[in-house]
Parts: C-alpha cells; structure tokens; sequence
C-alpha cells in the first residue's frame, strides 16, 4: 500500500470519475485505475461501485477513503514541519471565498501575498458556504473566508472581522430622509435579496424578521452579486443590505443613499474556516495577516454590535 494509492482513491471519490480524478492528479486514467485496482486486490476489498454514475465508494470503502484521508493529512505534516524550521511561506493554498466578501477584501490581500512570498501559490474560488463546507470535507479546498458561526464540530473557526450591515435606500423611499435607520423600519419596504443558497440572503431576512422576497408585481429576480441589488435599487426602487466593506465600491450619488443602523448594528462574522486536520498552518497564519492589514481596526471589534446567525 502506497501513500500514491491512498491520494488516487480519495481523489475518486473527491471528483466521483475515474478520467476526472487521473487530470487532478496529472496521470493518465489507465495508471490511475490500475493502482486503485492494485490497492483493491491487496486488500480484497471493492473501494468503489464501477457500475455506477458517478462512480461511488461501497459501503466498505466509504470507510477505508475516511481512514486514507487521515493518512494523507497526517504524512502531509512532514513537508509542514520541515516548511516550519526553514521559515518559509511557499506551496500552494487553495482558498474558497463567499461572493459577497471576494470583491472587496481579495484583491488586495491577493496583491500583497504575491508580492512577499512568491514562491507561494494562490488557487482561488468563489462558492456558497455549503460548498465551501463539503469543499473542506474531501480537501478540495485548505481553507474558506466566510460568515460563522457554523458550530460544525469538523471545522475549525478563526474569526477574522465584524462587518456592519447597512442599508441601501431608493430616494423614492419614506426612509430616504431618515439619518439612521431600525431594523423594524425595513420591514414595510419592498427588499431587494440575493438569490437562495447565500448565506448573506438569511441574515438580511433574520434582520428585517421578514420572510417576503424581492418581489415587484410581475417580477421575481435571482441573483447571487451585491452590484446587481445596488443597480436594482437605483433602477427600480426599494432597499437592500450591503456589507460595510462594499461601500467602497459605490460613487458619490451611491453614497447618499447608505443609511447605518441604530445601535446595537447588526454585523456578519467573518472567519478564515478549516478543516480539524488542516496542517497548512504557516500559509495560513500569512493569510491571516495579510487580511488583518487592510481591514480597519474598529471591524476587528465586536462591542456593542449584534451579529447576525447564519
């Protein structure tokens, strides 16, 4: 049995094809199914059911992929603990973000990374908290930059920053004159949302306690951008949810219409999430930092703020 063999079948069951798992780990499909069928035949086991599509582990072989992961992680601390004693940031760190934080806090986290360690890869996706979590789960991804908490005993939290919520306001809305607005007023208003599978959509409707959706009569819009709910407000009316951070992003007439909640302001969470196992501690500590840098020093402060479940 080879550590080889062990990161084929957890690659199978990662990506659920034969052909798919060989491509991420840069072998040909042949010598991939051969050692997975050599690894077989040592154990006289089936890991995988072939007669299905996609492809999927038997009952036996769901446990013997949890126990190769374990395997895999463990021997993986071994580069980690040489990594540690050369002092050195390098390898590749594959980092899962939401879509309503990758915008406005990547870019130059991203910048500043490159810049200083350069023999450090970035591979960067943007997906949903659910698929970040199952992402983290089969080692797709090392780590996530998301809301929390999660209370997922699996995964392990590091909260980073509190962002405020604030409130976009259409200049055809009663709460346009208002200088700071409650929770309570939202709930009259016609609220632009982001589509379901978004965690930011559960917080803006735990906000207003309202369960109605971002309907104008004769219209029902799904989208997962934060841009797209400015742009539907300024063109249609109504009010949405913002993340502080993207207040950035606005212009001077965009501007005008932010409006901040009365205190206590309801804040998300943000947290750099990995798996209970994760040994990539060095790249991570970096990434912290870096992302501790540009982020303001009153968001790094919970006091006298509510934060928003998930």
């Amino acid at each position: 049995m080879t550590l080889v063999q062990l990161e084929y079948v957890v690659a199978v069951d990662t990506y659920r094809s034969f052909v798919t798992a060989a491509d991420k780990c840069f072998v040909t499909q042949p010598t991939l199914s051969m050692q997975v069928q050599k690894l077989e035949e040592l154990l006289n086991v089936k890991i995988f059911d072939r007669s299905k599509q996609p492809v999927s582990p038997t009952e036996i072989g769901v446990q013997i992929i949890a126990q190769a992961r374990i395997v895999l992680q463990e021997s993986g601390k071994i580069k980690e603990l040489i990594s540690s004693q050369q002092q050195d940031v390098l390898g590749e760190l594959k980092i899962g973000v939401i879509p309503t934080i990758a915008p406005y806090l990547l870019p130059e986290v991203i910048s500043a990374m490159l810049e200083k360690y350069p023999e450090l890869k970035l591979l960067i996706w943007e997906y949903t908290t659910e698929d970040i979590i199952h992402h983290l789960k089969t080692g797709v991804l090392d780590c996530g930059i998301l809301a929390t908490p999660l209370t997922d005993p699996n995964i392990t939290e590091t909260p980073l920053y509190y962002e405020n919520f604030v409130s976009y306001i259409s200049k055809s809305s009663k709460l346009y004159k208002k200088k700071a607005v409650d929770a309570e007023d939202l709930n009259d208003e016609n609220i632009w949302l982001l589509n379901e599978g978004h965690c930011m959509r559960n917080q803006v409707l735990n906000i207003c306690r309202s369960t109605k959706n971002n309907r104008l009569q004769g219209l029902e819009y799904n989208t997962g951008s934060v841009e797209t709910l400015v742009r539907m407000v300024d063109l249609n009316g109504g009010a949405t949810l913002l993340p502080e951070l993207a207040i950035a992003e606005l212009n001077a007439k965009q501007t005008s219409k932010i409006r901040h909640f009365k205190s206590p302001e309801p804040v998300r969470e943000i947290s750099l999430v990995t798996h209970k196992n994760f040994i990539k501690k060095r790249m991570l500590n970096a990434l912290k930092d870096e992302i501790l840098e540009i982020i303001p020093k009153a968001m790094k402060q919970k006091k006298k703020k509510d934060i928003v479940g998930i």
